[in-house]
């Protein structure tokens, strides 16, 4: 009987990239175990001496809780992209990091609680319902100002190379409107409203549109259509729009009106003053495989009047590095979302230069950076509130 040699290689690697892969599983699953472990011990197992339907049925909760998390987030947002689950696993996630992160501060907190001479169970049984107490108004209130429309806020940059026919020219930017599986149709009109009152002279939109295709949100997205600007209305992407269709995206965009600046510019004027905007691909853009996509600066901006200020969209801050090689003068980014949920930021400025806010980098270049306007997965924000940025531009 005849062997074929590539079955015996085929079968030989298989077994090696199955390891990998379970080996690749093992951080995954010891994030799991800390993030409902630590809140299982601090609830329910600690010295706090429930009874003991109690101590079972709590560590069932966990348990299960657990178990339902990854397989929720894979059918969520795995190859299947069942919305109802994703929303089951987000709020799920939400909820074990609030605890997660309570529950380590109650556990600090215990501390201050020996050296007052509190005994167990009651010491361990304070701190049990404190975190629960505070989580449970913690999530009611970042839930709401998830859900709600965002706050205005207002900034004023001034730019020394903008022309003075330019100057006082409100930039009204909106980013990370992340629609998806929660159908927010209505906070989406909410939007364009509050941006219609703004007087925007230009519009932007910083990428991360929506978690889904053109077809599974257009229903959220078509109040984006009636938003108005003086001047111009432009977009550039987000990383999440090459997790589905970032070229539908584009065009979509560009269908309703808006500039997609595919790394390209434009050149806006009034009086004797002009301002080039350009925008670039986000950073993911290469890795993601999609021809002619991937951030090039260089051909954004090529053709452009190098006299002339430059406003650039790109959406993380750590795309800066190029634009201050570039000399542009203020980029508007996105992405961090502030950190969402208190903690998270510390996480977040790992990866990035900025989580929020104006900042400076180098001699010319100026970033602000957005906390968002919706939100990602977890439908909560805590202690990092979603905005309308109304930049006012300033001549020297």
């Amino acid at each position: 009987m005849d062997t074929d040699p590539a079955a015996i290689v085929d079968e030989a690697v298989t077994p090696r990239r199955s390891r990998r892969a379970w080996l690749r599983l093992i951080p995954v699953f010891a994030i799991l175990a800390l993030l409902f472990g630590v809140p299982w011990w601090t609830l329910v197992y600690s010295s706090v001496e429930w009874p003991t339907p109690v101590t079972v049925a709590g560590t069932v909760l966990f348990a299960g809780a657990l178990v339902a998390l990854p397989i929720l987030m894979m059918l969520g947002h795995g190859r299947r992209h069942l919305d109802r689950a994703a929303v089951a696993g987000d709020v799920l996630l939400g909820v074990a990091w609030v605890l997660f992160v309570w529950s380590v501060i109650g556990d600090i907190a215990r501390l201050a609680l020996v050296l007052a001479g509190v005994d167990n169970p009651t010491r361990s049984r304070i701190v049990a319902v404190a975190v629960v107490v505070v989580v449970a108004v913690l999530l009611a209130w970042g839930h709401y100002e998830a859900m709600r429309v965002p706050r205005i806020k207002n900034v004023d940059v001034t730019v020394p190379r903008l022309g003075a026919d330019l100057d006082n020219t409100r930039v009204v930017v909106v980013t990370d409107t992340h629609y998806g599986p929660i159908n927010r149709a209505k906070w989406s009109a909410g939007l364009a409203d509050a941006v219609n009152g703004l007087d925007a002279d230009i519009l932007c939109h910083v990428g991360d549109i929506a978690d889904g295709t053109v077809s599974q949100r257009d229903n959220q997205t078509a109040p984006l259509a009636s938003m108005r600007a003086k001047l111009a209305r432009v977009y550039v992407t987000g990383n999440h729009e090459y997790f589905s269709e970032a070229q539908g995206w584009l065009d979509y965009m560009q269908d309703i009106g808006w500039d997609s600046l595919h790394n390209r510019h434009l050149v806006v004027t009034r009086g004797d003053a002009t301002l080039t905007i350009a925008g670039v691909d986000d950073a993911t853009a290469r890795a993601s495989g999609l021809a002619g996509h991937g951030a090039n600066l260089a051909a954004a901006l090529a053709g452009s009047d190098p006299q002339h200020p430059v406003l650039l969209l790109a959406h993380q801050p750590k795309q800066i590095s190029q634009a201050v090689s570039a000399g542009v003068d203020l980029q508007l980014s996105g992405h961090t979302h502030g950190g969402q949920i208190w903690p998270f930021r510390y996480l977040v400025r790992l990866d990035q230069p900025v989580v929020a806010g104006l900042s400076k980098h180098g001699d010319r270049t100026q970033l602000y950076t957005s906390r968002g306007s919706g939100f990602w997965g977890p439908p909560f924000r805590i202690f990092a509130p979603s905005e309308i940025t109304v930049i006012t531009l300033k001549s020297a």
